[in-house]
């Protein structure tokens, strides 16, 4: 029988949580941050959202994620004409048989990536929201489960304004993390260069890295961060993060229970990454921006003033009193 995360030690969790980020490290160079972050989502039990202009590595980091996990992966490319049975599948009739026969769409699988998912209509988008909340999809009126580990990353570019349709409020709020993938440090885009010229640079054509985890140890990861403690101060201090951006002058769409609750679990699951059974402020203040970002929308006078929801979230991380 498969691990489950009762079956696993905590030690165990912890080196493959750390196996898993130091072989992704190596593959996507120059993404530590954004390695971690989508290990930490994944954790967490929620979906992620890769931004960055093309070129950074979003597909291959996606992939090699996958490849590492030893989970299934499909790739979705999101288009202006692409329908919503064209993502979660349709029934279609055989003539043979004189019968209707359930043909899946690539929803069915363990990791889905939806590749610049704002190229789409709002109607196929919103094929997503119910297997992303839910883990399962209606066709025809009978709902069909998906994957107990069902993960979703999306991409997309942030620069381009033409030919996208911006994603509502409701899908974004599915998305437990917006990964924003900037330029790699100088030093590790020289190291990228040195590796493509000794022929060791591994891209979308390339070998994929093998399996680090035993089977079944994917899922017990994807549960692993229930169990690290959480103190009572820890909660009163999240609590109190909600309420500075709910008070924020320049916030018009402030954090929901929900967005809190996602914050904490990426908390949880980045204090595991680290080595720990317990959760610190920490883990917490550097997870606000990737949780709550793509969350809270400021009033057009605050934008038209030149703050940002990091700037604003950052400085009601840095105002509340960390406890001690």
């Amino acid at each position: 029988m498969s691990p489950t995360a009762t079956d696993l030690s905590t030690a165990r969790l912890i080196e493959a949580a750390q196996q898993l980020a130091a072989t992704l490290d190596g593959v996507v160079l120059g993404q530590r941050a954004a390695v971690e972050t989508l290990l930490v989502t994944y954790m967490a039990g929620g979906h992620a959202l890769l931004e960055g202009v093309p070129g950074l590595g979003k597909t291959l980091l996606a992939r090699a994620f996958a490849a590492a996990l030893g989970a299934r992966f499909t790739r979705v490319q999101f288009t202006p004409d692409l329908m919503p049975a064209d993502v979660i599948g349709t029934n279609i009739f055989d003539a043979p048989s004189g019968s209707f026969r359930l043909l899946r769409g690539p929803v069915f699988t363990e990791i889905l990536m939806a590749d610049e998912i704002n190229r789409t209509p709002p109607k196929t988008q919103a094929a997503l929201l119910e297997a992303m909340q839910e883990r399962q999809v209606t066709i025809d009126g009978t709902p069909l489960a998906l994957e107990p580990d069902f993960f979703v990353i999306a991409t997309q570019n942030p620069i381009e304004f033409e030919g996208v349709y911006p994603l509502p409020e409701a899908q974004l709020d599915r998305f437990l993390a917006r990964i924003e993938m900037g330029l790699p440090a100088p030093e590790a885009e020289l190291d990228l260069y040195r590796k493509a010229v000794a022929g060791e640079l591994v891209d979308l054509g390339g070998e994929l890295p093998a399996p680090v985890l035993a089977p079944g140890e994917a899922s017990a990861l994807r549960r692993a961060a229930r169990r690290v403690h959480v103190a009572e101060e820890l909660l009163a201090y999240l609590a109190q993060l909600a309420g500075g951006v709910r008070k924020a002058p320049q916030v018009d769409l402030p954090v929901s229970p929900r967005a809190a609750l996602a914050l904490l679990e990426a908390g949880r699951a980045a204090a595991l990454l680290e080595g720990r059974e317990f959760l610190i402020p920490d883990d917490l203040k550097r997870l606000i921006v990737p949780c709550w970002a793509h969350r809270v929308i400021l009033t057009p006078e605050s934008e038209l003033e030149g703050f940002t929801p990091r700037r604003v979230l950052e400085t009601v991380a840095a105002a509340v009193p960390v406890p001690h």
